[in-house]
This record gives C-alpha cells, structure tokens and sequence, in this order.
C-alpha cells in the first residue's frame, strides 16, 4: 500500500514543493527528456490537464462566450457541472449537450500540446491510456490503435439503459440540433432515439452501470494489457499528464504500483499545481510541477529526432 502522508514532487535533489527557479524547471526537463530517449517503451497517461493546457477550457472566458443563453437561464458556471443539472425535457438536455459536443469534439482542431506529444513520440515504442473523451489524440494524428480511451467519447451515442451493446456516431445529429436550436431547446422531432427499444439515448460517457463496452473498447483494452506484458521487463516509462484525483484508479494509482513493481520501470508526472509522487517511488520519478503544455515543448524542442 502506498503511504497517504508522504507524497511529495521529486527528482534527484529538487524542491519538494513548487519549482523554485527556471533552472530547476529546465534541469527536469532536462531529466524528462533522458528518461523518455533511454524508455523502450513509454506508457502515457492523459487526463483532463492536458486537454485544459491545450484550450479546451470548462469554464473561464470560454464557457461564456459559448454559452451565454445557458448561463443565463439556468446559473451554470461551468461545462462541467452542466452535465449533471436535471433538465426537465430531453429537449432541454440534448439542446445543451449537443451544444458541449460540438464545441468539444466537432469544432475543434488539435491542441498544440497534443501535437507536440506526438512529436516527442516519433520512432518510440508507446501506448496512450486516456479518461479524455474529447477525441484529442485521434484529432492530432496519435493512431487508433496506440488509444485506450476508457471513459467514452462525446462522438458516440448509446441506449440510455444498455439493451445493446452498439454505438452510435453522432456527428450529424448533433450539428443539426446545435443549428436548429431556440430558448435552449430542440424540436421534439431531434430528440435521439434507441434504434432497438425506442428508449432513450446517452452520451457513451462513463458515468453510471449502463456504460456501453463495445467491441472496439474491449479490443482497445486488449491492445493496452498486451503491451504492458510485452515490456514489463524493458526500460518503461509510465508519463503521467494531467491527471487528477477525480479518478485516480485508472491511471495514476496503476501507474504508481507498476512503477514500484516493475524493476525497470520509472514514472514522469506533469501537472500544474498537482505534480507528485508517492515516497516508495521517489527515487524513480521526476514530478514536474508546470503547465504541461509549456513543458512538452520544451521537452520536444530538446529531443533529438
């Protein structure tokens, strides 16, 4: 079991708490960028930091422009919270929700942090696990079958109550609903429907027993165990991005055990203001507590491709 008490940022003399100068900041980049050259094979880890250090802001300056109607008639304060409010009619609700998937999945481009993620990967051997369900990695180029995107992804649909096991693309349905939209509404006749049961439809979003695995998921989940077991025994790198304590048994707390376990294995944490360790791994991790974007080009602009 981890120790609760004694997590702390760390790499080889630095400060324990926020960085102290631009040269330590620039001496763990440096240190970054080695782990990752000597890495045989590389684990990344992405959350919801790294989508934010790219732009795709829930709140701020933002959610207001986008969503002023919204802000207006029901006191939201952010995307976030927004997914959960109890709209009283499916036309409410998708008038929102198609609304938060276009701007997060559809009209969108590729952050640049993303981009120059793929970049520090060139020619390595890697592996993406993600909770992120904005399609980001798909979007800069990462390939399909290097991503395990756990929690779902805002470009799908579902049964609400699961009577299958199929998903949906929404792209078309959700342009439409976010065009023919007034007073935070869509016509009846937009409301998504279950193809099989006539039941409601969901967002394949992980938030209740009714989250849909479907074939492509398992498959993914199949790809991800497979290459955790070909490199065990290599160099491997577990590189954390933005990930938070919202659900940390997906990535980082996995990561923090095979990081203890694997005798080979070493852990890099990037997270602005979240950047730790716990003390059984210290002396195989480098905390880098930064935006991660800023960081991942300085690490991309130090690698040698």
């Amino acid at each position: 079991m981890f120790l609760k008490k004694k997590i702390m940022p760390y790499t080889k003399g630095f400060s324990n708490n926020k960085l102290s100068s631009i040269k330590e900041f620039e001496e763990k980049i440096t240190a970054a960028k080695d782990l990752i050259d000597e890495a045989d094979a590389i684990v990344i880890g992405a959350g919801a930091g790294l989508s934010t250090s790219a732009g795709l802001t829930y709140f701020g300056d933002r959610f207001e422009k986008l969503f002023p109607e919204y802000i207006e008639k029901y006191n939201f304060t952010d995307m976030y919270s927004a997914g959960f409010y109890p709209f009283d009619s499916q036309e409410e609700k998708w008038a929102y929700w198609s609304r938060h998937i276009y701007y997060n999945r559809y009209d969108v481009k590729a952050g640049k942090p993303y981009q120059d993620l793929l970049e520090i990967m060139k020619n390595k051997n890697y592996f993406v696990l993600t909770t992120n369900v904005d399609h980001q990695f798909q979007l800069a180029g990462f390939p399909d079958e290097k991503i395990f995107a756990t929690q779902g992804d805002y470009g799908l649909w579902q049964c609400a109550k699961k009577c299958h096991d199929k998903l949906y693309s929404n792209k078309e349905q959700v342009i439409e609903m976010v065009k023919r939209q007034k007073n935070c509404k869509i016509p009846s006749d937009l409301v998504p429907k279950c193809p099989v049961c006539g039941g409601e439809m969901e967002n394949n979003l992980r938030c209740d027993d009714y989250f849909v695995e479907d074939e492509a998921w398992h498959r993914a989940s199949e790809r991800y165990s497979e290459f955790l077991l070909e490199n065990k025994d290599k160099n491997i790198l577990f590189l954390e991005l933005g990930v938070g304590m919202n659900t940390p048994v997906i990535i980082k707390y996995p990561f923090w055990r095979l990081t203890l376990q694997l005798k080979n294995a070493r852990y890099i944490c990037i997270n602005l203001n979240e950047a730790y360790a716990p003390e059984q791994i210290l002396d195989k991790s480098i905390c880098i507590n930064y935006d991660i974007g800023q960081a991942l080009e300085k690490i991309k602009a130090s690698c040698p491709f």
